[in-house]
Formats: structure tokens, C-alpha cells, sequence
């Protein structure tokens, strides 16, 4: 088993022209695969890390002479993933940086690099999975519900994605479920706190066990944190301390699906919930986070204690 673990950390421009090219060359050459290209200027700051883990060994690869062992192919590769745009909080900052994006048509951007799947910008907040159970895509965009609903529906019309019947498309929430050539589709997005929030996932064929599973008409949540500083959770009325770096990847077995041993794990009837994340440097971060009935999430602490969401099954 091989594991990579990367982290990136671009530094925004100052106002000086020769600061600003240089940021702009720095941010080019550190984000090859731009999973920080957010659709706001490229001179902000945006945090991103990636995890992956190559499992499993598949058909070997003969090479000449004979006498040279062969390499195997990896099964699959495991990848968790997330950026978070870092608007500044300084009104003409934000607006010569950041709003000027929001008014904008809506524009694809690149596929996720991790999943191949379509994400709009502008976007402040993506995280990624893409596992042996599935391929998801979470996003929070400044853009309004109707111009996110109409991003997605062109973009998976055109990737040959058929809409099921009854979808549900209300004022603040849409939820469509989608037939594709590799398996089960959904998207979910809802309208709070002026922004829109897109999961967008794809299930795989893989057999689930009970490693991954949540109990029936219930959900999984993991927590873990992804930062250097102890941090407290409080979701349900009940609060949960995480030392530094506890269950930052979630999962111990990809193959199983099996949680990591500092990752608590709680179960909880789909629904609502206020969900407050604390670090020790930082304000408390509260956000209401919704889950549906019989899908495993993952809540990561992010900077500043901001909560990022992540499918898992």
C-alpha cells in the first residue's frame, strides 16, 4: 500500500505590480491541476490538501526480459481532498477580489481533478471523494440556487446523465436524482446564509459492509480534524474534543470502509443540525448542516475551524 499526502498553501499579492506577478507565477506553479482555481482572482488565498492511497494489487504488467519481475496495476486509487478560498474580510478587498466573480455568468470549471466531476464557479469551499463506494463532489458557491440548478442540469445533461422523475426543485432546495451509465446519481443542493450548498455524487458498484454502512434510515458521521490545534465539536448537544490531526483521513481500511481509530463516530436520524466547531485560536465556526437517511458523512475542522463536509458513501 502506497500513500502520498500533499498540502498546499498559496499566498495572496500585495498591491505592488512585481507582488502580484510573482504571487501569480507562485500560485501557477504550486497548483498544476488548479484545484485552487476558484473563479475569484488568483491573487486570494486558498488552502488545499490532498490524501490519496493506492489499494489492492490487479492484473500484473509483463515486461521484457522475462526475467524482470512484474509491477502490478493498482485496483483503484482512494482520494480525499479539499480547497477552501479564503475571501478576504476587508470590504474592498473582497470586492475588487471576490465579488466581482459572483455577478458574473455561471462558468464550469474544470472538472474536479479527483472524480471527474462538474463544479461551478465561483466557489469558495470544494471537498472531494473518490473511493471504491463512490465519487462526490461537495461545493459551496456564492451563486443562487437557480443559476447552481441550471450549472449542474446543462453539465450532466451533457455528459449523457438521464434526470429521474420527481425531482424536487423548491425556492431553497432542489433535489434530482439521476440515471448514468455508471450507476446510481444524486444532487442535492440547498440555499442558506447566502450561498448555495452542492453535493453532487455518484455510487459505485462496490459491496458496502458494515465498516462503511450506516444502520438503516440513519446517518453516519465522522469527525475528525484537519488542523495543528486541538478542537472542539458540538453538534446534536453533544460536544466532542479533537486533539491535533485526530481522524483527519477518516478512514483506516479504504477497502472496508472502516473508520479511523481517532475518528469518533455518531449516528443520527436524517435531518437538520446546528453544528459549532471550535479551535483554539479561532471564533467558533457555527453552520447547519443537513444529512439524508442512509449515507456516511465525514465532518473535518478546516482553517479557522471552518467545517468541511465530505461524502463518504
Amino acid at each position: 500500500m502506497n500513500r502520498v499526502t500533499k498540502g498546499i498553501l498559496h499566498i495572496g499579492g500585495g498591491l505592488a505590480v512585481a507582488t502580484i506577478v510573482a504571487a501569480t507565477m507562485l500560485n501557477q506553479r504550486l497548483d498544476l491541476h488548479h484545484h485552487c482555481d476558484s473563479g475569484f482572482s488568483r491573487l486570494i488565498s486558498c488552502t488545499y490538501q490532498r490524501s490519496s492511497k493506492s489499494i489492492g494489487q490487479g492484473t500484473p504488467i509483463f515486461t521484457t526480459p522475462s526475467s524482470t519481475p512484474p509491477t502490478f496495476q493498482p485496483s483503484y486509487v482512494d482520494v480525499t481532498s479539499w480547497a477552501v478560498a479564503h475571501c478576504p474580510q476587508n470590504y474592498i478587498a473582497r470586492r475588487l477580489l471576490c465579488a466581482a466573480s459572483v455577478t458574473a455568468p455561471v462558468e464550469a470549471a474544470s472538472d474536479d481533478p479527483d472524480t471527474g466531476l462538474p463544479v461551478p464557479k465561483p466557489w469558495v469551499l470544494r471537498t472531494a471523494k473518490n473511493s471504491r463506494f463512490i465519487e462526490s463532489v461537495h461545493v459551496e458557491t456564492p451563486l443562487d440556487l437557480a443559476a447552481a440548478l441550471g450549472f449542474y442540469r446543462g453539465a450532466l445533461s451533457k455528459r449523457g446523465w438521464k434526470e429521474n422523475d420527481g425531482a424536487l426543485v423548491e425556492p431553497d432546495r432542489a433535489v434530482i436524482a439521476f440515471t448514468t451509465s455508471d450507476g446510481p446519481a444524486l444532487l442535492r443542493l440547498i440555499y442558506q446564509d447566502h450561498r448555495t450548498i452542492a453535493d453532487l455524487s455518484r455510487h459505485k458498484s462496490a459491496a458496502a459492509n458494515a465498516g462503511i454502512l450506516p444502520q438503516p434510515g440513519q446517518v453516519r458521521l465522522r469527525l475528525g480534524n484537519a488542523t495543528d490545534e486541538e478542537t472542539v465539536i458540538t453538534i446534536n448537544e453533544r460536544t466532542i474534543k479533537l486533539a491535533t490531526r485526530a481522524g483527519r483521513d477518516l478512514t483506516d481500511d479504504p477497502e472496508t470502509g472502516r473508520r479511523s481509530p481517532d475518528s469518533p463516530e455518531i449516528d443520527l436520524p436524517p435531518g437538520k443540525y446546528k453544528v459549532a466547531l471550535k479551535v483554539a485560536s479561532d471564533a467558533a465556526q457555527n453552520r447547519e448542516f443537513e444529512v439524508a437517511a442512509d449515507e456516511t458523512w465525514g465532518l473535518l475542522v478546516g482553517p479557522a475551524g471552518i467545517p468541511l463536509p465530505v461524502h463518504l458513501y
